[in-house]
């Protein structure tokens, strides 16, 4: 079934960054943080070429302080293809909207010292409308075997479980979910299907799966097992990234479906 390819700009110091999931830890300058590959381009080439290749949907993230440029430069370069995540709270949601972001991807605002707040995420659809919200419930999976929801860079556990009752919840507060699987994010060693499956199975929206994506046959697993309500983002297995996946067989790929 259908799964659409959206495409990434990862930033990190203003520069288009592929990281390994999990090792961003501050802004910038840590020992721990892994790079897989530094771009350079600039994100305004990124977002050209997704708009060339008519590939809306993708995201911008912003990966620390540091990418108010970098992100405006992207999403000047392709208005209403690309949706902006990092930092995104009710007083800033609507900016990123006027400069040309089709929605926003908010995690952090809603989930506050590992809890959910509900005023918060009412803030932002007064702010935006739930048409133009994404709500990223990007999770780690414990030793009990639970999808946990995590939060500032991928480091901090929420008390939120990501599972069926989680998704219903939030359906009528967002357009769509985007969900990194954290463990695998960046390390290009293939998808976690069971996370994928459980999406296709319990989401009553689109989602966009993304996290260790490493060949075509992760994608077409993508596609046999997500019901057409799982699309995919790829970062670091593109050679766009330094990756071995071409990206214009990607498009390829996904256009032919």
């Amino acid at each position: 079934m259908r799964a659409r390819f959206r495409p990434c700009i990862d930033l990190h110091d203003g520069k288009v960054k592929q990281i390994v999931g999990g090792t961003l830890n501050t802004d910038s300058g840590e020992a721990g943080l892994r790079t897989n590959f530094v771009s350079a381009e600039t994100p305004a080439y990124y977002a050209e070429l997704y708009r060339k290749h008519d590939l809306p949907g993708g995201h911008v993230i912003r990966l620390g302080s540091g990418n108010d440029a970098a992100a405006l430069e992207a999403l000047a370069a392709y208005p209403g293809g690309l949706q902006l995540g990092g930092g995104v709270n009710a007083d800033n949601a609507g900016t990123f909207i006027d400069a040309g972001a089709s929605g926003v991807i908010v995690t952090s605002f809603v989930f506050a010292n590992g809890e959910f707040y509900e005023e918060n995420l009412r803030k932002l659809i007064r702010a935006v409308g739930k048409e133009r919200i994404i709500l990223d419930l990007s999770c780690r999976k414990t030793p009990d075997g639970r999808y946990m929801v995590v939060t500032d860079r991928w480091k901090n556990f929420t008390s939120m479980e990501l599972n069926g009752a989680t998704l219903a919840r939030f359906a009528d507060s967002c357009c769509e979910f985007l969900i990194h699987a954290v463990d695998v994010e960046g390390k290009c060693s293939g998808i976690d299907g069971e996370l994928l499956t459980m999406l296709a199975e319990y989401s009553p929206l689109q989602c966009v799966y993304a996290g260790g994506i490493a060949s075509l046959a992760d994608v077409r697993f993508i596609e046999e097992h997500g019901k057409g309500k799982v699309d995919y983002t790829i970062g670091s297995a593109l050679d766009i990234f330094g990756g071995r996946i071409a990206f214009e067989t990607i498009v390829s790929h996904s256009k032919q479906l």
